[in-house]
């Protein structure tokens, strides 16, 4: 990359584009059909710009002893985002990154190249179907991101997936999931009790304005066979430069409510965002 300057590409799934930040020499944001999917800066690997992405850096964070080395399973890879910054806050970390779309891949691994030494490997393959012939016991943390476009695809929404991320994670992993939502929230209600089904422990972290019914937009899924570090996320979430709140226990009980579990044929994508909701200026 000798200049700054925007690519497009049309990959497999759409129309994907890098552009330069000007106010930051080496970072990228990716777009796909106009959506924002990742932010990276090259030379800070460990900045996450967007708000979703700060609050998953944080259940990363906060998942062990600072430093650890994890192993950890990415289920939607964008331009690796969050890879990039297990790799830099976690050294000799071992993650694989599943992505569907193989000229994504083909891009990233173009333009914004990860170190040699990073510990990531990259398959382009469905989620779902990776994720099935995955071994068991196998993840410290799964960290589920997948959209197609603006929405999460219905596969990977039901309780046949649930089982299957609990399977391959060890009995003291834990799930992290970028979701979004708004009022009424039945499909977020939906995925608690999806995942309730089989984690014991259960969190969720979004902007008060998204909880309290104001807006659409994003909210961070985190699930667990052992208790959350809930008051240290709630600590790094409120201090956030966006903050947030963590619901669990009594209140995220209440918020789920009568919901049910989502059947494998019953199951639908997340709803269609609002126009603007997640664009770009």
């Amino acid at each position: 990359m000798n200049e700054a300057i925007p690519v497009s590409r049309v990959t497999d799934h759409g129309t994907a584009k890098l552009m330069p930040d000007v106010d930051r020499e080496r970072a990228w944001l990716l777009t796909v059909d106009g959506a924002p999917q990742s932010y990276v800066d090259l030379d800070e690997p460990a900045h996450l710009e967007f708000e979703y992405t700060r609050r998953l850096g944080h259940v990363l964070d906060t998942v062990a002893e600072p430093g650890r080395a994890l192993d950890v399973l990415h289920l939607g890879g964008g331009a690796f985002t969050l890879p990039r910054y297990v790799a830099a806050t976690r050294p000799g970390s071992r993650q694989h990154v599943v992505e569907a779309d193989g000229g994504l891949l083909d891009l990233v691994a173009e333009h914004l190249p990860l170190p040699p030494d990073a510990g990531v490997t990259a398959h382009g393959a469905d989620a779902r179907a990776w994720l099935a012939a995955a071994p068991g016991d196998s993840a410290d943390v799964l960290v589920a991101d997948v959209f197609g476009g603006s929405r999460v695809p219905a596969h990977l929404t039901c309780v046949g997936y649930a089982r299957e991320a609990a399977r391959v994670l060890r009995a003291d992993g834990v799930y992290v999931a970028n979701l979004a939502d708004g009022a009424p929230f039945g499909f977020l209600r939906g995925q608690l009790a999806t995942f309730a089904a089989f984690f014991t422990e259960l969190a969720l972290i979004a902007e008060p304005g998204v909880l309290r019914g104001r807006r659409f937009g994003n909210a961070v899924l985190v699930a667990a066979h052992r208790p959350l570090d809930t008051a240290a996320l709630a600590r790094r979430t409120a201090a956030d430069a966006f903050p947030a709140r963590v619901e669990h226990g009594p209140a995220l009980r209440d918020f789920v409510g009568d919901a049910r579990p989502v059947r494998d044929e019953d199951a639908v994508p997340s709803p269609e965002p609002p126009t603007g909701a997640f664009g770009i200026g």
